[in-house]
């Protein structure tokens, strides 16, 4: 999985806009816009293992330097002047506090030199401990507005992470599962950046009324390149 992330990394971005604003999609897993030098990555959730480990449940300790590794070749690859979170970017509200001083340092060397927002989530709706950057329910940038959990009802311009959308495409006889952007110009659900996370069925009722369906696709990251697929041609 981790091999995965890092080799789909490398593949090629493709351009979309939402609500008029031109964003290229990276298979990273983050967007960027160039007009702003905006870069917007969400649902990291750093420390997921040591937050399972905490409640007695084992999970490889590897996924806060791996998805650390990820965001900084993001950040070189774009060198955005500002950098939006938009929530969940710990797993839980003691992460930030009780992050080994090597992560920390780390991170905080990524959010130096820049604008950064954090934007409060479910998991960690609280500023992260010991770490500059502002903090806000919601960000309001250009044509779009940023924030943790889309909102239930049509909201031109939203950007959104939280539900971790996955997209399914089914072919002779196989079927392939990959994280995916999800958008129909006028709003989009981000995947999730984190290594060990996972995630929701774009088709799964969770996702109803968010998007128009007659235009409503899923970018899917690949391999070496991201797919735009619409819901109509996805699996459940």
């Amino acid at each position: 999985m981790i091999d995965r992330r890092f080799r789909q990394a490398g593949g090629e971005g493709v351009e979309t806009t939402v609500n008029g604003g031109r964003l290229v999609c990276d298979p990273s897993g983050i967007v960027f816009s160039p007009e702003f030098g905006l870069l917007i990555v969400s649902d990291l959730h750093l420390e997921k293992g040591a937050a399972f480990a905490r409640r007695g449940m084992m999970l490889p300790p590897y996924d806060t330097a791996a998805t650390l590794a990820l965001l900084d070749a993001a950040l070189a690859r774009y060198a955005p002047t500002h950098v939006v979170a938009l929530g969940d970017s710990f797993h839980d509200r003691h992460g930030a506090a009780l992050m080994p001083a090597p992560f920390r340092e780390r991170l905080a060397g990524l959010v130096a030199g820049r604008r950064w927002t954090w934007i409060s989530g479910n998991h960690d709706p609280e500023p992260p401990a010991g770490l500059s950057g502002e903090v806000a329910e919601e960000i309001a940038l250009g044509p779009w507005l940023l924030r943790h959990e889309p909102s239930p009802h049509a909201r031109a311009g939203e950007i959104a992470g939280h539900l971790h959308p996955v997209a399914r495409v089914s072919g002779r006889g196989r079927s392939v599962r990959g994280a995916c952007f999800a958008t129909d110009g006028s709003r989009m659900v981000m995947p999730s950046f984190g290594v060990t996370t996972g995630g929701l069925n774009v088709l799964d009722r969770a996702f109803d009324g968010l998007f128009a369906r007659e235009r409503a696709k899923a970018l899917v990251i690949g391999t070496t390149r991201i797919y735009p697929i619409p819901f109509g041609a996805l699996s459940a």
